[in-house]
């Protein structure tokens, strides 16, 4: 069963969503060190970028996509846009995008268009584009529009060793 507990923090007087738990114990559980990085209320993967002031090539962003087998994770840079055939490919199934009711209980601690992109931490089998596997920062979303999570690659890699890599871009 998900985690529905949700973090707050107080921001300039009012209360927004800090880092989805699940997403934060998972973390704690692998040891993998982190900081987070606070932008102005965003809702596109390039326009966090911008806001934040990182490189979208850094920013992986998680598009959930499912078929008969069941759901699954890709993890692409900010920059790029998924290629169906690719995955389709590379995992030999036949996905498409999972609707936005699918997402809500799957990520229950996370606002919609702002799932981190760490499918473990939600059961999820993952794909990962090559572009990600060199990066030595990697940002993810927190959970929010409005905080992301900077790993160091060497810790986003390691959260990635038994997910799937592959060109899907």
């Amino acid at each position: 069963m998900l985690n529905v507990e949700l973090a707050f923090s107080v921001k300039k007087g009012r209360c927004i969503m800090a880092i989805a738990l699940t997403l934060r114990k998972y973390l704690a559980d692998n040891g993998v060190a982190y900081d987070t990085l606070s932008h102005s209320h965003t809702s596109s993967s390039m326009t966090t970028a911008q806001s934040a002031h990182i490189s979208g090539k850094n920013l992986a962003k998680s598009v959930i996509l499912e078929d008969d087998n069941g759901y699954l994770m890709a993890i692409i840079p900010a920059t790029e846009h998924l290629k169906f055939r690719k995955v389709n490919h590379a995992l030999n199934r036949h996905l498409g995008m999972a609707t936005e009711s699918e997402l809500k209980p799957l990520f229950s601690d996370c606002e919609l268009g702002a799932i981190p992109a760490v499918g473990k931490a939600y059961s999820m089998e993952s794909i990962v584009d090559y572009k990600l596997d060199n990066c030595s920062d990697i940002y993810i979303e927190a959970g929010d529009h409005e905080e992301l999570v900077h790993l160091k690659g060497s810790s986003f890699r390691k959260l990635m060793e038994h997910a799937t890599h592959a060109a899907i871009c």
